[in-house]
């Protein structure tokens, strides 16, 4: 079985006889239109219009109407801008701006440290590097919630402060801890990225550089640094374009002191009733979240060159650190070990602690299984008996297990008709754009674009607001790039040549996919299907909006418990969302075959 990277077309419609001329055109347009690819191609742009344009044009045309034309003078202009955007825009832009260079720094130079130089304990570092991007993002949120909460605005404390420490408002909300929770989420992202095309430059390229007489520093900084710019600046610019949508920091460390962003005003919008305001809010954030990606195209695209530079094999040579090694090696620890062996710890000891954020005063299971006592948490059943998160652990992973396999069948036709439709680039071109899309939208947005488009009856179709229906299209749309994506891969990897044989035989397309791509390609869609699972079981930002008492899920039912001052329900439940979402991601690797690229073998 032969398997290239870029695979030989796979047999498409014949060619009509003729010379050509616009007889020629029309046979080859109708034979074309006849084509199953092109059939596929078409019905799968439809489907894609319905789940991403449809939502985005009503959401448009909502704020069109008079209600929303005055919505957006109160935004824009009028004396309430300042607080409805104005300021919330600088908060996000402040945060996100934090959250790019902090997840390229302390990224960047853990991944530079694990691959190009001989620090120790390599494999420890760069698995620990790894799983912050698995975990949900509110679960940084609550650890360092738990340990630096203040009493500014009452009730319990954190544990600094229970000890007797002054913290102040600016460690304990705003957007330093906001910024920080973030960083530590979105740098493992950068890690990845960047660790995996540093493995890519290899021994002779480092010689050569050598020979002509630069430091081994030197060459390294300016042989690999160019190497790694497009990854380094594209992770940077989405750890932009995420800190500026997140939800869920926000949410717990800015609003309670009324620290606004673009998300959590939307939110708060939508929630009150001003509905053509969030709308016009989303909108606003669809268009920054644009502009950032747009940016990281252009920086990205620019910069051709520095995809060229390769090695032709040759063992990776990597940076003595000589006496300096211990201290990097204890940094490397110390990043990977605060960012995630220290929120865990802290989340899971929390859940079993007598009083909220207290180490000193015993440790008991009832937030785990205990019955209902009025002594404890106001009545309320362990996260294990309580009926309400059993419903909400079954709702979630349904949900998870439904998108997944939804955005896995849309992937693989995506996927299929991209790598295998020739002669027809509107159809490929309009796949690629709309399947890409949905990058351009922030969960939270997409959200309110599924409320404005679906929370009303269409003709004869009633209303999906407060339906699991709204949860799963919701999903699999804001999911469909990581899908797509899996797809192309997947497919892309298999030769045209096997189809060939098979169309020989006689086969149809409809056989070809059932007996040759599924069955080639499971591998990668699996895995594509777990690493969508694994999002939504985590994600808040999408379903906050969407999610009813009907369709209780447990990132939902987490951020509520952590509102209404139930920390140690909500860190336990979080505990069971990351090791769900931790274990899955290790899941996909492994069936992805994924090495840690930067360990010698």
């Amino acid at each position: 079985m032969a398997v290239t990277s870029r695979p030989p077309a796979p047999p498409g419609p014949p060619r009509p006889s003729g010379r050509g001329g616009a007889g020629g055109r029309v046979g080859r347009g109708l034979t074309l239109l006849r084509s199953p690819i092109v059939l596929l191609g078409a019905v799968t742009a439809l489907v894609l219009a319905v789940l991403v344009v449809a939502p985005l044009a009503g959401l448009v045309a909502t704020t069109l109407r008079p209600d929303g034309l005055t919505a957006w003078g109160d935004v824009v202009a009028s004396p309430l801008s300042r607080n409805l955007f104005y300021e919330p825009l600088t908060n996000s832009l402040v945060i996100g701006f934090a959250t790019a260079a902090g997840s390229m720094l302390l990224g960047g130079g853990l991944a530079w440290l694990v691959v190009m130089t001989d620090v120790r304990f390599k494999k420890t570092i760069g698995l620990l590097a790894a799983i912050p991007f698995a975990l949900p993002s509110f679960a940084l949120a609550l650890a360092w919630e738990t340990v630096f909460r203040n009493d500014r605005i009452g009730g319990r404390v954190g544990l600094l402060h229970g000890m007797g420490l002054d913290i102040p408002d600016w460690l304990a909300w705003g957007a330093l801890p906001i910024s920080a929770t973030l960083i530590a989420h979105y740098y493992s992202l950068t890690f990845v990225l960047v660790a995996a095309a540093l493995a890519g430059v290899k021994g002779d390229l480092l010689e050569a550089g050598e020979v002509a007489g630069a430091s081994r520093a030197r060459v390294a900084v300016s042989i690999a640094l160019p190497v790694v710019m497009p990854a380094l600046v594209s992770s940077a610019l989405l750890a932009f374009a995420e800190g500026v949508s997140n939800f869920a920091s926000p949410a717990l460390l800015g609003l309670p002191v009324r620290y606004q962003t673009l998300s959590t005003r939307l939110y708060g919008s939508i929630s009150t009733g001003q509905v053509e305001r969030g709308y016009v809010l989303s909108l606003l954030l669809i268009a920054v979240a644009a502009i950032v990606l747009f940016l990281s195209t252009r920086l990205v695209g620019g910069r051709r060159s520095y995809a060229t530079i390769t090695g032709k094999g040759g063992r990776r040579r990597t940076l003595e650190l000589g006496r300096y090694r211990p201290a990097a090696t204890g940094v490397a620890l110390t990043a990977v070990a605060l960012t995630t062996v220290l929120p865990a710890a802290v989340l899971l000891l929390s859940s079993f602690a007598r009083r909220t954020n207290s180490f000193t005063d015993g440790f008991t299971l009832h937030f785990w299984t205990g019955a209902s006592d009025p002594a404890f948490a106001q009545g309320q059943r362990g996260v294990l008996r309580n009926p309400q998160v059993i419903e909400a652990a079954a709702t979630t992973v349904l949900l998870g297990l439904a998108v997944a396999a939804a955005a896995t069948v849309l992937g693989l036709a995506v996927g299929y008709v991209v790598t295998r439709l020739r002669g027809a680039p509107l159809v490929t071109q309009a796949l690629t754009l709309l399947s890409f899309l949905p990058f351009l939208i922030p969960g939270i947005a997409l959200g309110a674009a599924f409320i404005a488009q679906f929370g009303r009856p269409i003709g004869p179709l009633p209303a999906l607001y407060g339906t699991f229906a709204i949860l799963v299209i919701a999903g699999a749309a804001y999911t469909l790039p990581f899908a797509a994506q899996s797809g192309r891969t997947s497919v892309g990897q298999i030769s045209g040549e096997l189809e060939e044989s098979a169309v020989m035989a006689g086969a149809g397309m409809t056989r070809r996919l059932g007996r040759i791509v599924v069955p080639l390609a499971a591998r990668g869609l699996l895995a594509g299907g777990v690493l969508v699972f694994v999002k939504m079981v985590r994600d808040l930002s999408l379903v906050v909006l969407l999610v009813t008492p009907a369709t209780p899920l447990l990132s939902v039912v987490t951020y509520r418990y952590a509102s209404e001052g139930f920390a140690q329900f909500a860190n336990a439940i979080t505990v069971i969302i990351a090791a769900i979402s931790v274990g899955a991601t290790v899941l996909a690797r492994r069936l992805q075959g994924a090495a840690q690229p930067w360990v010698e073998r």
